[in-house]
């Protein structure tokens, strides 16, 4: 048995690009470079002037684009990332009471934000464990469902339909969903996310695709007697958006490197080319866990399998710990279990801008590692 100190992979197994995390994700040397390109005369300028509200107008016009978006449907942006905007749909998305879908860590955040606000309503909470997820159920007392399109932490994802004979709006959290799974905008109201996962970019920012009634219910909760902080005031978000810019400030390399993705997606045919390398590596994952002696899929049903976090369980004769451990000295980095799921296992992201031949290359790393630790 060889020590896990000494195992080193020979350069010709390794995938080329060694990051596979859930986030921040691997970012694309072309959007790098498209940055350094603008550097001199879009880094350090106002984001009140035309060089970065620009680019702000590029995003939005290329994620309307990239996710056919209907007539009416628009697209907000702010500072504070997913966790900020779970914070202002309490003020300015749901009415009164919603309903939530927990299936994992990230599902559940939103469901806490909700439970403390002293403005709204217990939410109806509807949990499954693990691994698998749970369906929305209709209820007339309900004007939000808070759906998740993919939960990062078990890697399980969902389809995103509205519940039969709902009136309530449809949020989703696609946070590591969007841009790689695919998603059909009249099943949703409100499909929010930040840019640090399929988009290739930095944290810190959200972005919501809106419909008309969202953005009704945004209008009409500003207009009421409801108290709102205005770093939270999704009605500020929106008038600030139309103009395309932020309340405040905003990174604006994260708005650089986010247009650059969004633009190779559009340029190479939109979300069937973004989702469709996604897909590529899920296969390739997949099988290889399916066809192994010592790895199998965490999610049982391979409907509920994402195609952009794979989640491998490994049996007890494999560290998988020690295989994360001997993988990051060897230059592939990010790839162990999420800390709260503590299972023997590896967490794997499959975004679009992670080369689906480099997924394949990680399976026969790992297979060289177990080999060599036995």
């Amino acid at each position: 048995m060889s020590s896990a100190d000494n195992i080193k992979v020979p350069e010709n197994i390794l995938p080329a690009d060694g990051r596979f995390g859930a986030g921040p994700s691997k970012v694309r040397r072309d959007q790098l470079e498209a940055l350094l390109a603008d550097g001199d005369t879009y880094m350090g300028t106002s984001h009140r002037q035309s060089t970065v509200k620009n680019k702000v107008g590029e995003v939005r016009d290329g994620l309307r684009q990239l996710f056919s978006l209907p007539d009416g449907y628009e697209v907000l942006l702010g500072n504070g990332g997913t966790t900020c905007f779970w914070d202002a749909a309490t003020f300015h998305l749901v009415e009164s009471q919603s309903q939530h879908l927990n299936f994992g860590e990230f599902s559940s955040k939103f469901t806490t934000c909700v439970t403390e606000a002293p403005h709204l309503n217990n939410p109806q909470v509807i949990s499954a464990a693990p691994g698998t997820h749970p369906v929305a159920v209709a209820d007339d007392s309900v004007d939000l469902y808070a759906l998740t399109h993919n939960e990062t932490s078990t890697g399980v994802a969902m389809q995103i339909v509205r519940p039969a004979g709902s009136t309530g709006l449809v949020a989703v959290d696609a946070t590591s969903a969007a841009g790689g799974l695919r998603v059909e905008p009249s099943q949703f109201d409100c499909y929010y996310f930040a840019p640090q996962k399929s988009f290739a970019s930095d944290g810190g920012l959200w972005l919501a695709l809106c419909s008309p009634a969202a953005i009704e219910r945004i209008e009409s909760l500003a207009a009421s007697d409801r108290w709102t902080p205005a770093f939270f005031d999704l009605k500020i978000a929106l008038d600030n958006s139309r103009q395309n810019q932020t309340y405040n400030t905003p990174a604006l390399a994260t708005i650089h490197l986010l247009a650059s993705q969004i633009k190779w997606f559009n340029d190479n045919g939109g979300l069937e080319f973004s989702a469709g390398r996604s897909d590529a590596s899920a296969a390739t994952l997949y099988s290889w866990a399916e066809s192994s002696s010592y790895a199998s899929p965490f999610v049982q049903n391979p409907a509920e399998r994402s195609h952009v976090i794979g989640t491998i369980d490994f049996d007890d004769s494999v560290d998988a710990a020690a295989v994360a451990k001997i993988l990051r000295a060897n230059g592939v980095v990010d790839t162990e279990p999420y800390r709260k799921l503590g299972r023997n296992q590896l967490r794997i992201a499959m975004f679009p801008g992670i080369d689906p031949d480099d997924v394949a290359a990680l399976c026969a790393t790992i297979d060289f590692i177990v080999s060599a630790l036995n």
